[in-house]
């Protein structure tokens, strides 16, 4: 098994997290740091990452979380401002965040110790929908959600197109739905600024065919027979 998998499987990191320790010489196997990632690991082997330990596992376990304002989506930070891995109280595999929700940002986070899995979620060209409810300060125009809708310039890219479906509106406030397939850091937010339009409110509520449900602020559930069959179905 290839270094970055087996880390990945460890429940470590995502596989491009691995591959990213292993450049950075922090992984040790029989003794050895080694850099290249093509390496081979077998069952007899010893695997230490910044001095501890690590074994894949194949135990793989599945949990959905409402992240709440005001929470880093990382394992650690050093400047010890919370995580999400605060919330996952009474977890005890070892689990991280699939891709980032951003500080300001609230709703759906899986989070596993399934490398492979957070590899296919979060790979550029994958196309799993993700839905978004989106409060902006301002009315917005049917010319507007449609530039939205179209793609749009935020500076770094064009955006692909996607799915805007208005709410509810007021004469300053509009509600609206997006479901988009990127990911891309802050992207929500930029192309509604791209429109003229600041986004006051922005939560996650759906990946895939995985909804938040009822989940309260701060909760986490494991994932029912239905998310995990769709879980196991991305990974065939």
């Amino acid at each position: 098994m290839r270094i970055n998998k087996y880390l990945a499987q460890s429940g470590l990191a995502s596989r491009r997290k691995a591959e990213e320790l292993v450049t950075s010489g922090r992984v040790k196997v029989n003794g050895k740091v080694i850099h290249d990632l093509a390496t081979d690991i077998k069952s007899s082997d010893l695997v230490f990452v910044d001095g501890k330990n690590v074994r894949a596992s194949t135990n793989f376990v599945y949990y959905k979380l409402n992240k709440p304002k005001g929470y880093l989506t990382t394992v650690s930070d050093d400047k010890d401002r919370k995580t999400v891995m605060s919330l996952m109280r009474g977890v005890h595999a070892r689990v991280f965040p699939i891709g980032r929700l951003d500080y300001d940002t609230e709703g759906l986070l899986l989070m596993t110790n399934d490398g492979d899995l957070a590899n296919i979620l979060t790979k550029p060209n994958s196309e799993i929908k993700k839905t978004y409810l989106v409060n902006i300060s301002a009315p917005i125009s049917k010319d507007e959600i449609k530039t939205l809708s179209n793609g749009v310039d935020i500076g770094e890219y064009i955006t692909k197109p996607c799915s805007v479906e208005l709410i509810d509106m007021t004469a300053d406030y509009a509600r609206l739905k997006v479901t988009i397939t990127e990911g891309k850091n802050r992207q929500i937010r930029k192309m509604f600024s791209a429109v003229g339009k600041e986004v006051t409110f922005l939560k996650r509520v759906q990946i895939g065919e995985i909804r938040l449900g009822g989940l309260s602020r701060g909760e986490y559930a494991p994932l029912n027979a239905k998310e995990s069959k769709y879980i196991r179905s991305l990974k065939n």
